[in-house]
């Protein structure tokens, strides 16, 4: 069974005129029950992690002024988001989400988180609406657990996981490959393992060229025991905060073949959503929608 992480917290309110839709992490599991795909007993509700979890990835002051909120000014304005308890909670429970999202992975092939994908935390900051690393967390755990000794992170947000590939840089046991717009956020951006950059408005067809030529060769390489995927849908053209030029549809081809492939050579995925800001919210739930529907469609 399809297993999918979610929290009513996710959608934590923000103050009105806020450019970040936080809707959509309500929306899109209504649409997804709504339209059958997928029923109550899929969903699972994460809580507080051990924080042990999070300390394997981040450091012991960023999680200290995080919690008791004394975080610096300068550096609570680089998150992007008002800094709350409420803020912190629901970041440690997207966290979770991934972390509990893992073992149901090792058992079905898959499972998903409504949120996460926060690629942009580092070490010992965050920033751009990102607090504590999911994906990075989440590949300490199964480490930790001794579920998985090599990982692949499939980043496919439009934006680079700068945060990711700081937090892995000196790690041969993670492997980080980015696909990302060439001149979308960070401006000054991190190596990744692999980074592959785009021009901006690359269309349907050269992008799932690039990722077709590029990604089963690279799991042939690398032969990881477990993959995360993070399948923003910031690509899209009418992203907001994106330069790319997909559209939908090639949005969910993009999806299709991460998860075939991941399926088809036997590799458990966890995924999570990441971002998506086209002024139709309709068209965010709906490309969400589609990894969601694919997963369905591939692994039950």
């Amino acid at each position: 069974m399809l297993k999918i992480a979610y929290h009513p917290i996710y959608k934590h309110h923000l103050p009105d005129g806020h450019r970040f839709p936080m809707s959509k992490y309500d929306l899109l599991p209504k649409q997804l029950l709504y339209e059958g795909t997928c029923e109550e007993d899929n969903f699972f509700t994460p809580d507080f992690p051990d924080q042990d979890h999070i300390l394997r990835v981040h450091t012991q002051e960023y999680y200290d002024d995080l919690f008791n909120l004394t975080l610096n000014p300068r550096a609570a304005r680089k998150i992007g988001f008002p800094l709350s308890k409420e803020l912190v909670d629901r970041e440690v429970i997207i966290a979770d989400g991934t972390i509990k999202g893992c073992v149901f992975s090792l058992e079905n092939g898959i499972s998903m988180n409504i949120a996460g994908g926060t690629h942009h935390a580092y070490t010992g900051h965050g920033e751009a609406f990102c607090l504590f690393n999911d994906q990075a967390i989440g590949a300490r755990y199964l480490q930790h657990k001794k579920l998985a000794n090599k990982i692949l992170i499939v980043d496919l947000d439009v934006h680079q996981g700068n945060g990711t590939a700081e937090i892995f840089q000196n790690d041969d046991s993670v492997f980080t490959f980015s696909v990302h717009g060439k001149n979308n956020y960070p401006f000054k951006k991190e190596v990744s393992d692999l980074d592959i950059a785009l021009d901006d408005h690359t269309e349907d067809e050269a992008y799932l060229s690039v990722l077709k030529e590029t990604l089963p060769k690279l799991i042939n390489q690398q032969k990881p025991d477990f993959i995360f995927y993070l399948s923003g849908v910031d690509i899209i053209k009418t992203d907001k905060l994106g330069k790319l030029g997909l559209s939908v549809q090639g949005c969910k081809q993009r999806d299709e073949l991460v998860l075939e492939t991941c399926h088809n050579m036997q590799i458990p995925v966890q995924c999570s959503m990441g971002g998506g800001y086209s002024p139709d919210l309709n068209t965010i739930v709906n490309a969400h929608a589609n990894t969601y529907r694919l997963a369905q469609e591939i692994y039950f």
